[in-house]
């Protein structure tokens, strides 16, 4: 159920001449995410294509309107009306409100020291075996709290405190794709290959990013993630690339 404890929350910022900011709390947790994922439908739904953008993301939404359609008066009025009801929801604890709308979904791993050329090191800082962190890794249930970076790059959260550890000194100039990383308490998979900083600890098999499809990314804000680790073999068998 929503909780808002924040008597400075919620916030709403011009971020552009046709563009707002609405902050829910000051970090983000699950039950922030689902705030953001309530009054993003919430919006879709009530103003539809007088928006050009919505954009949830941790603890805020980035709203970019259509400024010749709808004055920003009007969509001021339509805000306090449904930050009102989301402040009112949080007191009479109706939990329906708060439901996820995103999806579980499971992506193949396979953990190895030839996909992931950070797995042993990371393991040794934390006084762990390579498995020990593999489970650790793989048996938590992550929120995408953001997408960014590169199109299809998710942000996860939170990484178990066990296994969080800073990004590298020195980036990679490239990291392959499908590399599953950590970055503090977060971790993601790169959808396509590119320079970056995170420590990588496998690979996934399954494309994120594909133009082709309808939705073109596979993850989206709100939605779950498990990782399930798979053998050698599997991975090879599901197209990995060694």
């Amino acid at each position: 159920m929503f909780v808002m404890n924040h008597s400075d929350y919620p916030q709403i910022r011009q971020a552009g001449e046709n563009s707002l900011l609405i902050y829910l709390a000051p970090v983000a947790d699950a039950q922030v995410l689902a705030q953001v994922q309530w009054l993003s439908q919430q919006l879709r739904q009530q103003l539809g294509s007088l928006l050009q953008e919505i954009i949830p993301s941790y603890n805020s939404v980035l709203l970019v309107y259509d400024f010749l359609r709808l004055d920003q008066s009007q969509l001021q009025l339509c805000l306090a009306d449904l930050l009102t009801e989301l402040t009112d929801v949080a007191l009479n604890h109706e939990p329906q409100t708060a439901q996820s709308s995103g999806k579980l979904i499971e992506l193949p791993c396979y953990y190895s020291i030839e996909t992931g050329p950070d797995l042993a090191a990371i393991a040794a800082q934390h006084q762990l075996s390579v498995s020990q962190l593999i489970k650790i890794h793989s048996e938590q249930r992550y929120q995408v709290y953001a997408i960014g970076f590169a199109p299809g790059f998710a942000y996860l959260g939170w990484v178990d405190e066990r296994i969080a550890t800073a990004r590298l000194t020195t980036p990679r100039l490239k990291v392959p794709a499908g590399s599953v990383a950590i970055a503090d308490r977060q971790t993601a998979v790169y959808p396509a290959a590119s320079p970056g900083g995170w420590n990588l600890i496998g690979n996934c098999p399954m494309p994120l990013f594909d133009l082709q499809k309808e939705p073109a990314m596979t993850l989206s804000t709100g939605d779950a993630v498990m990782f399930v680790p798979i053998e050698r073999a599997e991975y090879l068998q599901l197209g990995g690339q060694l």
